[in-house]
């Protein structure tokens, strides 16, 4: 009797060494598994860098790339910057000339006056010549038709900011001058809403249009 009882005895401790066994063995083959599921993630290293099919997104390591600066740059730029990037029809970020800018800021909206040269009423060459002196140190004095007698001509592709857009309105002589900003835009004393900004490229003032100077 004590045999048989031995004999069941050890038969339990082999069953039982047995399913702890098999128990281990799952243990160890779903810690395998799980390993090898997170060793095929997306894994991210230093210096990689990427991009999307988006154009206005654009990422890179250690460096910043020109949309995320131009973001950036958009993101502080004062507010007059705004409102003349949309005037001119331009990026923010090309917008920088701020002495030009606040010049014609101060002026805006000045009435048109015939020899004119204050706040109360301007006209088209001393504003012209007012904001050559002040914004670019050019020395410049005259009528329009004396401005564009003594400029140097410049061709329609090569205009910058600062040179002188001469115009013939009804009359054989040029009569009108504004000065040129960017984009075919320009800012002048017009008879009509005093200081403001046109564009070149509009009907009236192509028609009448005839050509840029610029003075030394």
């Amino acid at each position: 009797m004590a045999g048989r009882n031995g004999l069941i005895w050890a038969l339990g401790i082999f069953l039982l060494t047995i399913s702890s066994c098999a128990v281990i063995k799952n243990n160890t083959t779903a810690k395998k598994s799980t390993t090898n599921t997170s060793s095929r993630s997306p894994e991210f290293l230093d210096g990689f860098t990427t991009s999307s099919n988006a154009k206005t997104t654009s990422v890179s390591y250690a460096k910043v790339s020109f949309s995320q600066a131009s973001s950036t740059y958009v993101e502080n730029a004062p507010l007059w910057q705004f409102k003349y990037a949309q005037l001119l029809d331009v990026p923010v970020e090309t917008v920088l000339n701020a002495n030009l800018f606040y010049f014609i800021e101060d002026w805006w909206g000045t009435p048109y006056q015939l020899g004119g040269k204050a706040k109360t009423g301007i006209d088209c060459s001393n504003f012209a010549n007012q904001l050559l002196n002040t914004v670019f140190r050019i020395s410049s004095s005259g009528t329009s038709s004396g401005l564009y007698d003594k400029s140097k001509k410049v061709n329609n592709g090569q205009m910058k900011a600062g040179d002188l857009v001469f115009f013939k309105i009804n009359q054989a002589q040029v009569s009108h001058v504004g000065v040129y900003l960017d984009n075919s835009k320009f800012v002048h004393a017009s008879t009509s809403s005093g200081v403001m900004i046109s564009d070149l490229n509009e009907t009236y003032w192509k028609k009448y249009f005839v050509g840029a100077g610029r003075m030394n």
